[in-house]
C-alpha cells in the first residue's frame, strides 16, 4: 500500500471512529466539516473561473469559517452550563436529562448556510440546480432567517 492511500484510510477510520464514538451528533459534526471545505474549494473555484480570486478574500472566508467554528464551541459550553444546571439544581425534577439541545440546532443552522452557499457558487458556475434541492434549502434558510429574526 502506498504512503497516500495509508495516508487516507487512516483518515477516513478516524472520521468514522469520531461518528461513531458521539453518534448522530459526530455525524453533525463531521457533515458541517465537509460542507465547510466543499463551500470553500466551490467558492475557490468559482472565483478563479471569473478571474477575481484574491489571497485577501480567501483569508475572510477562512476567518469567518474560524468564527462559525468558535460559536459551535460557545453552544456545545452553553449546553454543558445548561446540563450541568438543570440536571443538578435540587428540588427541580425534569422528565429527562439534558444533554444536548443548543448545538445540533446551531450545527444544523451551519449546514444548512452552507450547502446554500454551496449551491450558489455551482449555480454560478452553470451547473444546472434541481429546483426541488434549491426550493428545500431556501425553505430551510428562510426558516432559520425567520426564527432568528423574531428571537431578537
Amino acid at each position: 500500500m502506498q504512503t497516500d492511500s495509508i495516508e487516507k484510510a487512516v483518515g477516513i477510520g478516524a472520521i468514522g471512529l469520531w461518528a461513531a464514538l458521539h453518534g448522530w451528533l459526530g455525524w453533525l459534526v463531521v457533515l458541517y466539516a465537509v460542507c465547510m471545505m466543499l463551500d470553500w474549494v466551490t467558492g475557490t473555484v468559482l472565483a478563479i473561473k471569473n478571474g477575481v480570486w484574491s489571497s485577501h478574500k480567501a483569508r475572510q472566508g477562512l476567518w469567518h469559517k474560524c468564527g462559525s467554528i468558535i460559536m459551535i464551541f460557545v453552544s456545545v459550553l452553553t449546553d454543558i452550563l445548561l446540563g450541568l444546571t438543570l440536571n443538578h439544581i435540587s428540588g427541580l425534577t425534569l422528565p429527562f436529562n439534558y444533554d444536548m439541545l443548543l448545538t445540533p440546532i446551531a450545527l444544523f443552522w451551519y449546514i444548512v448556510s452552507e450547502l446554500g452557499s454551496i449551491l450558489e457558487n455551482a449555480e454560478k458556475m452553470g451547473a444546472p440546480i434541481p429546483p426541488l434541492l434549491k426550493n428545500v434549502l431556501e425553505k430551510m434558510r428562510d426558516s432559520n432567517d425567520d426564527k432568528n429574526a423574531s428571537s431578537l
